[in-house]
């Protein structure tokens, strides 16, 4: 199949899709763009989709901007001497502002334009230093750029924009509002939009000066949506979304596919809302709260499926009843499940039943993250890991400490010829580690490749020599974490009470020889809420 596509001519649809798949990576991106033209005709896009989430420091990238520019951008960066008229750099060979897909407007974006500003004017001239507290000049090289996407009809995916209630940044994002909502055209087709409001910014409290008009601007941009396919919403925003999803008239109704809610009261939602969505094939929960028997009910009363595809919350033993109701429903729709099981004593059995539900009803969860406390009997918690084993891809366990010690031994005795052949990501964060356990856990798992292994504990025996024996010379790992407060080394100066591995230069070069990565704990750290939003 593959060299019928070749020799038919279909090379670059196979490279698109190999280099695709490593659209993350960007440092092996920036590789491919030196093996040839195609190549680099197809890595270039790539690179280009969202260069302000870019993990970098140096944001110098933004002047190529300029070359496609019939704005003022170029004249203001003259104007306020952050370049000079002879420095621009030459002419670029793409049109890079229109490869652009996704677009974050939030801190990162406006810090990533005040440093690269503040930056280039304390390189190119340093006597002008006191311009930096020149605020208006500031949003205006801001408001320029974000001209030039205008200009060049960029044809994003994604538009999120993050609300803050922070005097300055509260100033850029209304300028980019007023932006948008004169060149209409920028997001009529726009298939993903996340307005996402800080809860504790009191932004949306009615006591804003600002309220009336940012909640005026962001009911024109969404009732201007003809295309939206996604959009993911919290508690504070939600109001705002309410007309447009119970709205008979709305297009939504027939283009919306997926819905996220995040910390929203559950109460609130009403099966009004499902059942004018006509489309919808998938439903995320992320740590919402007040799951009632009346909205439980109001969602087994619904005539559709309720597919519901990601559930993360903190059960409580008053939800045991409704959570069955919940996983009888829509347990076989579920492939992103997360649960926090706050237990006290006499309510462990009733947890255990739960994790029996979870068995019985869910079989195609993908990413499981389990917390709960070591009183919890886990030889459920490893029933339930070996039932989903076939589509199981991301797992992560937290296991912590209240006197038994008995969890995390079970875990790492046990667990590992429940895994399957390949894990994307693998989490452990348990109080404490003893070697000999660890080192079963890496016996029983050495047919299993994990892509991303990740390694806390508050306590423990050194397990580095398993790790070196078991992973590092069998190569079983891509990308490796171990933060271990027990040891002598640590991390940085600016984290004294954070070890890891990543701080030995000697040891992570040893690893390299492997083709293995070690990073840091955080670094590797799957958040939910950001998962969630990436996979959408």
């Amino acid at each position: 199949m593959s060299c019928s596509k070749i020799f038919s001519g279909d090379l670059p649809e196979l490279i698109y899709g190999v280099l695709k798949y490593l659209q993350n990576d960007y440092s092996t991106l920036h590789s491919c763009i030196l093996v040839n033209r195609l190549w680099c005709r197809i890595a270039i896009p790539l690179l280009w989709e969202d260069p302000f989430s870019i993990p970098i420091k140096n944001y110098n990238f933004i002047i190529i901007y300029s070359h496609n520019s019939n704005s003022d951008f170029k004249t203001k960066l003259i104007e306020y001497k952050i370049i000079e008229n002879n420095s621009l750099p030459p002419d670029t060979l793409f049109n890079y502002p229109s490869f652009l897909k996704y677009l974050r407007i939030n801190k990162k974006f406006v810090y990533s334009v005040q440093n690269w500003v503040e930056n280039s004017i304390r390189t190119s001239n340093p006597g002008n230093l006191s311009r930096l507290s020149d605020f208006k000049k500031k949003v205006d090289i801001f408001v320029s750029l974000f001209k030039i996407f205008i200009e060049n009809e960029v044809k994003l995916h994604t538009l999120e924009i993050e609300f803050s209630s922070i005097a300055y940044i509260y100033t850029y994002l209304k300028n980019i509002l007023e932006l948008i909502l004169q060149n209409t055209n920028f997001i009529h087709n726009i298939k993903n939009i996340n307005l996402f409001v800080c809860s504790s910014s009191g932004l949306f409290s009615n006591n804003n000066n600002g309220y009336k008009l940012i909640n005026n601007y962001i009911l024109q941009m969404i009732n201007l949506q003809q295309n939206l396919k996604k959009i993911l919403m919290d508690d504070t925003s939600f109001p705002l979304y309410l007309p447009l999803l119970l709205s008979k008239d709305s297009n939504c109704s027939n283009t919306l596919n997926t819905i996220t809610f995040y910390k929203i009261n559950l109460n609130c939602l009403s099966k009004n809302i499902f059942e004018q969505l006509n489309v919808l094939e998938s439903i995320h929960f992320l740590y919402c709260h007040s799951l009632s028997n009346n909205f439980i009910q109001e969602i087994n009363d619904l005539a559709k499926p309720f597919k519901l595809k990601s559930l993360f919350i903190e059960v409580k033993p008053q939800q045991f009843e409704t959570m069955e109701l919940l996983l009888q429903k829509s347990g076989n729709y579920l492939e992103n499940f997360g649960i926090v099981l706050n237990i006290h004593g006499l309510i462990c059995p009733l947890y255990e039943q739960f994790l029996v539900l979870i068995t019985n009803y869910c079989k195609n969860i993908k990413f499981f993250d389990f917390r709960g406390p070591e009183s919890l009997s886990t030889y459920q918690l490893l029933y339930l890991v070996e039932s989903i084993q076939q589509n199981l891809n991301y797992l992560s366990i937290d296991v912590w400490y209240d006197n038994t010690g008995s969890s995390s031994s079970t875990i790492l005795l046990h667990l590992g010829s429940y895994l399957p052949f390949k894990l994307e990501y693998l989490c452990f964060d348990l109080h404490y580690i003893k070697a000999s356990e660890f080192e079963e856990f890496l016996r029983q798992s050495q047919h299993t490749f994990i892509k991303k292994l990740l390694i806390n504990s508050n306590e423990g025996q050194d397990i580095l020599p398993s790790i070196k024996e078991y992973i590092m010379k069998r190569k079983r790992v891509k990308y490796l974490a171990i933060s271990d407060s027990s040891r002598e080394y640590t991390f940085g100066s600016y984290s004294h009470n954070v070890k890891e591995l990543f701080s030995l230069n000697y040891e992570v070069d040893e690893f390299r020889l492997y083709n293995i990565e070690v990073q840091s704990y955080l670094s590797l750290k799957i958040d939910s809420y950001n998962y969630i939003k990436e996979i959408n």
